[in-house]
């Protein structure tokens, strides 16, 4: 009877190990996702439950033209062609750009197949910052091959309009090691287009983009997108305001 109670309690210890073994998955933070802000019009990417790297975007015209929620990338293709113009994929009035990430929306074959809503390429950089598109998440042509390159299929792609930040947002999402981005760090220089320099690295940080510490097309973007989000003045320039917007948050 001894012998037969300590199989039965090693096959119990054994079940209960694959079951915990199984749980763990489903606890673990979310390593590698995607989260558009259509407030500010940018794009973060998080790998390894690490932020790597924040991009300005374009979203719909209209409020409810992208459409919020969370969805999964199920598509990705090189140089997609336009089909609705008759448009060759990989030419340079292609409206696509050169990578497409389609993600599955409810609805019909086309939405949940991730050919109807997707992040891809553009033949127009200057809408990039605005609100331009009829629904889909409008990139830079170099910043879209990058993200091609580095995200998985299936992962969560998360579509919000807030005020929150990136690191609020991954927390309410899961996403594992979500940590604040430049923290402590200020200048009290005004900066403009052309700027160059530390404070220029410290305002790119703060915004999430490629601190090269140069103040071209894409800060200026990103500028004028978080002065929008915050209700200031969009005229491109890091004054007191903006400062202080900048890092109240």
């Amino acid at each position: 009877m001894g012998r037969l109670l300590s199989k039965i309690a090693l096959v119990m210890g054994i079940l209960g190990l694959g079951l915990s073994m199984t749980a763990m998955p489903a606890e673990a933070g979310q390593s590698e996702v995607i989260i558009i802000n259509k407030s500010n019009n940018q794009l973060a990417f998080y790998e390894n439950g690490t932020l790597e790297k924040v991009f300005p975007v374009a979203t719909g015209r209209k409020q409810s033209f992208t459409p919020e929620g969370k969805f999964s990338l199920v598509n990705k293709v090189k140089n997609r062609p336009w089909y609705k113009g008759n448009i060759p994929g990989g030419t340079p009035n292609n409206p696509l750009g050169a990578r497409w990430l389609g993600i599955k929306v409810p609805g019909g074959w086309g939405r949940t197949s991730g050919n109807v809503y997707g992040m891809h390429g553009t033949n127009k950089p200057s809408s990039i910052g605005t609100f331009a598109s009829s629904g889909c998440i409008r990139m830079y042509n170099e910043d879209v091959i990058w993200l091609y390159d580095r995200a998985d299929q299936n992962i969560p792609v998360y579509i919000t309009s807030s005020t929150s930040s990136f690191t609020a947002l991954a927390q309410i999402y899961g996403v594992g090691k979500a940590t604040a981005v430049a923290a402590g760090e200020t200048f009290n220089d005004t900066l403009y287009y052309g700027s160059k320099g530390k404070s220029v690295k410290i305002l790119q940080r703060n915004l999430h983009i490629t601190a090269d510490g140069l103040f071209g097309p894409k800060t200026l973007n990103a500028v004028k997108s978080f002065q929008k989000s915050n209700g200031l003045v969009v005229d491109g320039i890091v004054g007191p305001k903006t400062r202080a917007a900048l890092f109240s948050k």
